[in-house]
């Protein structure tokens, strides 16, 4: 294969999803700093679809907007797959680093991100008898997605079939603890920021007392 580019290695990838992985493999291809745009721009997307859709299809019920969801939707849960797939395939023998695990998770997610930010456009052209077509791009870019993740495992860490399925299904279990340490991380802070302040407020109050 001729020398290509960083961009155009991207579009091998996606348009390549068994075999684009692998050449990336073999040429020791793959942007870090692409994966990251990416990444950012799934942050950008879920907040269009979420606050930007056509208010015929979908209006948000929350009045003030909150970014925490956005966040989670975008760095943490792709934070999560990344560290988990490497711990997982560390256990398993997989030759994929944490680098190009980040890479190539982050190109996967190439079609998911472009169905985002086309739905919302679409969603201000067309009337809600069309949603049909809206759903279509949806199911195809996400399906796209799953099948490039899947490639991606595959490929970077060197598996056969079996082993890659078992290598995202022990994934996926490791975000869900991950993700359940969090929050119980995050309940703790928060209940020691309480005791915090109410120790403060009441020490302040029988200090001017």
């Amino acid at each position: 294969m001729m020398e290509l580019t960083q961009g155009q290695w991207v579009k091998h990838a996606v348009m390549h999803p068994f075999e684009g992985f692998e050449d990336m493999r073999w040429k020791k291809s793959g942007s870090l700093r692409i994966a990251m745009l990416i990444v950012v721009l799934l942050f950008f997307g879920e907040i269009a679809y979420g606050r930007l859709y056509g208010f015929q299809f979908h209006i948000p019920y929350d009045k003030t907007f909150n970014i925490i969801p956005y966040i989670v939707r975008s760095f943490v849960l792709f934070g999560a797959w990344t560290v988990g797939n490497w711990a997982v395939c560390t256990l398993l023998d997989g030759e994929g680093t944490l680098k190009n695990i980040c890479i190539y998770s982050a190109y996967a997610l190439i079609p998911y991100v472009v169905q985002l930010y086309v739905n919302v456009l679409l969603s201000h052209v067309l009337v809600r008898d069309e949603a049909v077509f809206m759903q279509v791009i949806e199911l195809v870019g996400t399906c796209w997605t799953v099948v490039l993740l899947f490639s991606a495992v595959k490929s970077v860490h060197q598996y056969s079939f079996g082993k890659t399925v078992l290598a995202v299904a022990l994934t996926i279990a490791a975000m869900l603890i991950m993700l359940f340490l969090l929050v119980l991380f995050m309940s703790l802070v928060q209940q020691v920021y309480i005791f915090i302040s109410t120790v403060y407020t009441e020490l302040s109050y029988r200090a001017r007392v």
